[in-house]
């Protein structure tokens, strides 16, 4: 082969070569470039979930939870249309599970001892209240719809927890009345008794014959007082 061929093919050799050295150092500095422009990016330079747009219905879309803080410090709760069977001490059972119940009292008949149905429930801490107003307003409970509200510490009466107890014992109005026809009168009284029970009888007798019924009423016992005699005895 002549000398210039040679020369040609050593030319065309080392062009090649230097080509492909080219495009390899290319490659490492851009690759380089890039490693170094995301060492220098800081953890505030990052991206976060709040730069991007959350799709409807996401995790991200939901708000997180904030805490509120505590809007009054009423303790005193109101409960209303109690059902039957639902009294002082199933009351403080029940009410016991959202936090320490301080006192409780259920309205009742001074007469017969019966509820009426409503009550007042006071709480050791506000925050407890707080939750059972939001929690039991509108609860069912043995076909009864509970009315729960809290009550503000300047409304709350100062004869509200007056005699509160629980063992409730009505007043016997039997043994009382027993008592009072038992006892013993003057003959003052005893004969104002009497004309009552003669004017109860008068009226009686008037009704029977106004609807033309043929009746004769048996006489009152002891209506008619004996005059009181005057005895002389002989000197």
């Amino acid at each position: 082969m002549p000398a210039k061929g040679r020369i040609s093919l050593k030319k065309k050799a080392t062009k090649k070569l230097t080509a492909s050295a080219s495009k390899s150092a290319s490659k490492l500095t851009s690759s380089s470039a890039a490693a170094a422009a995301s060492a220098s990016l800081t953890k505030k330079d990052k991206p976060t979930p709040n730069d991007f747009l959350p799709l409807e219905g996401g995790a991200a879309a939901r708000k997180l939870v904030v805490e509120k803080p505590l809007e009054t410090k009423a303790t005193v709760c109101y409960v209303g249309r109690i059902p039957h069977g639902f009294y002082e001490e199933q009351m403080t059972a029940f009410f016991s599970q959202f936090g320490p119940v301080k006192r409780l009292r259920v309205a009742r008949n001074k007469k017969t001892g019966k509820s009426k149905h409503f009550g007042f429930i006071e709480f050791e801490y506000p925050e407890t209240a707080q939750v059972v107003a939001e929690c039991m307003q509108d609860y069912l409970l043995a076909e009864h719809v509970l009315k729960v509200h809290l009550i503000a510490p300047e409304n709350v009466h100062s004869k509200i927890w007056k005699g509160f107890n629980y063992k409730h014992t009505p007043i016997d109005y039997v043994q009382i009345e027993r008592k009072n026809l038992s006892k013993e009168r003057t003959m003052e009284e005893y004969q104002k008794l009497v004309g009552k029970i003669v004017k109860r009888d008068q009226k009686r007798r008037k009704r029977i014959a106004a609807a033309g019924i043929d009746y004769e009423c048996p006489e009152i016992v002891g209506s008619i007082q004996p005059a009181s005699k005057k005895i002389k005895f002989d000197d």
